[in-house]
């Protein structure tokens, strides 16, 4: 079991064992990270509730309030300490769902709180690679002046730019284009 999962899964064993009040407090915490109630989160975790529980999807906390916008309740995660790079079962981040639904705010946050800007997905994907393809082109402004590696390719070999032509997302294209031809032109 890995550390990430130890604490769900000590959730899980109580409640076999007859501790209805932890069940509680485990279902409270992650419908309070779905639906953005910051108090009731914290209450969960006042009570003992791990920032790293984990759902049966694998989804933590902090995947579960940043994909859905709840920008309070993400930071408090974060605050407890919560890991920005956990994965969910899927090897989805919270800063590639983020780039996927275009939160520029959540997605400077979890940067803010370390999330690895160039993490990748199972296939080698980065939250470049979603926002490329769904055209978020602030959000693609802002994961390259994060530090975000326009060059990487992912498993099949496509790189960001790739993938973004290849889904017409035009104006990420263009962005990213000329950050591919930007150094090359310095050096001649």
């Amino acid at each position: 079991m890995s550390a990430v999962n130890g604490g769900a899964m000590s959730v899980a064993r109580e409640a076999r064992q007859g501790s209805k009040d932890v069940l509680e407090v485990a279902l409270s915490a992650f419908e309070a990270a779905r639906g953005g109630d910051t108090a009731l989160l914290r209450s969960a975790l006042d009570a003992g509730m791990p920032a790293q529980a984990r759902n049966e999807k694998g989804d933590t906390l902090l995947m579960l309030a940043s994909y859905h916008g709840h920008a309070e309740a993400a930071g408090l995660l974060l605050e407890r300490g919560a890991n920005p790079d956990a994965a969910n079962d899927r090897g989805q981040t919270p800063l590639a769902g983020a780039a996927f639904k275009g939160d520029v705010a959540m997605a400077a946050l979890l940067l803010d709180g370390g999330a690895a800007v160039d993490a990748t997905d199972p296939q080698g994907r980065t939250a470049l690679f979603f926002a490329a393809i769904f055209d978020r082109l602030e959000l693609v402004e802002l994961l390259l002046a994060r530090g975000a590696e326009p060059g990487r390719t992912d498993d099949t070999g496509a790189s960001p730019l790739a993938a973004a032509r290849a889904m017409g997302a035009v104006r990420t294209a263009a962005v990213l284009e000329l950050r591919a031809v930007g150094p090359a032109r310095q050096v001649g």
